[in-house]
């Protein structure tokens, strides 16, 4: 079932509004991650650019291994990436000064002025995609959402065990 469409899911599984909520999250960030990626790349620039890109503001001089794991990549995605954003002026490598073996990314001043083009722009059309939740609504979506993001920063392999064995 894993690789099947939504309209598969539908399907096999009945009316969406009867689906328990673990799967409609796990349908609406299947559904959201690739029209995310597409919304980003309409801006010109690529996705996992624009996430490292934000990620050097916050913290510029990182290592590629450490913004890999925190974008989710691998590290092979993020020397591409990298290889991309240098090439285009946009970051440098830089050789770390208390480990002259390790390489740390910097933004250059071409790359904040390409982030404060392309934020605003994509933040209004990414806003659009979310505003999806009354007013009303969102103090309880917000609990649920903060709770689930503490489950699974908390989440132990011991609770794994706790399953059937099935």
């Amino acid at each position: 079932m894993e690789n099947q469409g939504i309209d598969d899911l539908k399907a096999a599984l009945g009316p969406v509004e009867e689906w328990p909520i673990g799967r409609l999250f796990g349908a609406a960030t299947r559904l959201s991650g690739p029209l995310v990626w597409r919304i980003i790349e309409r801006h010109g620039i690529s996705p996992a650019g624009y996430f490292l890109l934000r990620q050097l503001i916050v913290e510029d001089g990182m290592r590629p291994g450490e913004a890999a794991r925190r974008l989710l990549v691998t590290p092979a995605t993020i020397t591409s990436v990298v290889d991309t954003l240098e090439r285009n002026g946009h970051v440098r490598r830089e050789r770390s000064y208390r480990d002259r073996r390790g390489v740390m990314l910097r933004i250059t001043d071409s790359g904040r002025q390409l982030l404060a083009e392309k934020s605003a722009p994509i933040g209004r059309d990414l806003q659009r995609l979310y505003d999806v939740v009354d007013e009303a609504d969102e103090p309880a979506v917000r609990r649920f959402l903060l709770n689930l993001i503490s489950k699974l920063e908390n989440y132990s392999p011991d609770e794994e065990a706790k399953g059937d064995g099935a």
